[in-house]
């Protein structure tokens, strides 16, 4: 799917969080810039959170709590470890589990191999301008793109 500007992101991002139960897994790929904490500020749009959604990337972990479903938000970005990379993930899916969230991941390549339902969004440059997504849903049949 081509998506043009952010409006389109975050519409893209709503779209899909009405797909999404308490515990899905959603995993976010793309290069740096793509656009990945704008998708899941759609996310949370569409799961009507409150909070400002930012990126995690220091923090690690990001929990919003006043949508209509709890969101958890991860960017693996700065893990070079995988260990670490496992823990983080463990213990924010114990804590998805017990709140019944759901858990985007930024930057999911070192714990990818160790889950095993799943979104899967693949962002890339588009040729001249914009982006494109392609999602697929846990039984990984190709949803849209």
């Amino acid at each position: 799917m081509f998506v043009e500007n952010l409006e389109e992101t975050l519409n893209l991002g709503k779209k899909l969080s009405n797909k999404l139960n308490p515990q899905s897994i959603v995993l976010l790929q793309g290069p740096i810039g793509a656009g990945k904490t704008s998708f899941v500020k759609g996310i949370a749009e569409g799961l009507s959170i409150s909070e400002d959604i930012t990126s995690p990337t220091f923090a690690l972990s990001h929990h919003y709590n006043s949508g209509r479903i709890p969101l958890i938000h991860l960017d693996l970005y700065r893990l070079e470890n995988i260990s670490i990379a496992k823990e983080v993930f463990f213990s924010e899916e114990e804590e998805a589990i017990q709140r019944q969230a759901i858990v985007v991941i930024e930057w999911p390549e070192l714990i990818e191999p160790i889950i095993y339902d799943f979104w899967k969004i693949e962002i890339s440059y588009a040729k001249n301008y914009g982006r494109h997504y392609e999602i697929r849903d846990p039984k990984n049949l190709l949803t849209f793109s």
